[in-house]
């Protein structure tokens, strides 16, 4: 999994994919999704910097199956929180 932390004003933004999806593409029906490098290409990550990342972020964008189980299992989101695009699940967490 690759993350990057976006500091914007007062808020923190987690971005996570996981890393075979950097870069790529993706459009299902009326969906197009692209992992933009820009976006989430940060720094290699493991499934416990990952649950951390998790706590502390004001905003998760998440995509990659492995990555949002992580936030399934810690019950951060459901499975009504998911999308699928191309098989791919999508995920968004955002805290007020």
């Amino acid at each position: 999994m690759i993350a990057k932390i976006h500091e914007i004003e007062y808020r923190t933004i987690l971005a996570v994919c996981d890393k075979e999806h950097i870069g790529k593409e993706f459009e299902d029906g009326k969906i197009f999704f692209k992992a933009s490098e820009k976006f989430y290409n940060g720094k290699k990550i493991t499934k416990k910097e990952l649950e951390e990342l998790l706590q502390q972020a004001d905003s998760i964008n998440l995509f990659g199956n492995k990555c949002v189980e992580i936030a399934l299992q810690k019950q951060l989101i459901s499975e009504k929180n998911i999308i699928l695009i191309k098989g791919i699940k999508h995920a968004q967490i955002y805290r007020v």
